[in-house]
């Protein structure tokens, strides 16, 4: 049996678990970004039911046209789950704001967690640093975590290009020209409201699902595009 994933103390409260053998398929799907239409041609492709779950890297809000659109579609599904992005942890400190959101929505968001996990899989929004444990990572780590050089950003080494242990991760934040995918992280981020896809993962087929946006919701340059690597399979 895999045991549940271990946390810092301050994020404890944080963290879903969810037993895979409750539900027929797991689908994880990118950052939304405000993308209602996507999202909606998207679930059509899916066409999940009930006994389906849906679970989203985070980011469901910002710089698209109808964030309060997508998140009521996340909300309004008991079996759609998704943890907190960096976007919305914006709106949690203050720092951003979207007038179309109630306070009832902003209470939802409030209360996303940071991690859901099942097995031996981990759903964050950013990353983990592979060189220190889990329970060392606070929530801005795991919320922003790109590069693995000190404030690098864009600088490689990437996280996901180069872990080798588990859990296997899934995350967003890092815009990505096509999905990448490796035995211990899968990248969901293909920029949908940059002009890329918005990208979903069927996890008992190892699938990636895909569809494009009806439009270019915001300029993005091509340095912060991320062409994923696949690092030599070496320890870390």
């Amino acid at each position: 049996m895999v045991s549940s994933p271990t946390f810092h103390p301050d994020l404890g409260a944080s963290h879903r678990r969810i037993q895979s053998h409750d539900w027929a398929e797991i689908y994880v799907v990118g950052d939304v970004h405000g993308c209602r239409p996507a999202l909606e041609r998207l679930l059509d492709r899916l066409d999940p039911t009930a006994d389906d779950l849906v679970v989203f890297v985070g980011d469901l809000v910002r710089k698209g046209p109808d964030s309060a659109g997508v998140v009521d579609i996340v909300r309004q599904n008991p079996n759609f789950i998704t943890v907190r992005g960096n976007n919305e942890q914006k709106l949690i400190d203050g720092r951003k704001s979207i007038p179309a959101l109630t306070e009832d929505d902003l209470s939802w968001i409030a209360s996303l967690p940071v991690a859901i996990s099942w097995d031996d899989s981990l759903v964050v929004h950013g990353g983990v640093d592979h060189r220190k444990p889990l329970a060392e990572h606070d929530l801005t780590e795991l919320l922003n975590m790109r590069s693995l050089v000190p404030d690098g950003s864009y600088d490689r080494p990437y996280w996901f290009e180069t872990r080798r242990d588990a859990p296997r991760i899934f995350f967003g934040h890092t815009v990505l020209s096509e999905p990448f995918e490796t035995p211990t992280a899968v990248g969901l981020d293909t920029g949908c409201v940059y002009g890329g896809q918005l990208t979903a993962y069927q996890c008992s087929t190892g699938e990636f699902i895909t569809v494009d946006p009806e439009t270019t919701h915001e300029a993005r340059s091509s340095d912060s595009i991320v062409d994923p690597e696949r690092a030599p399979p070496t320890s870390s």
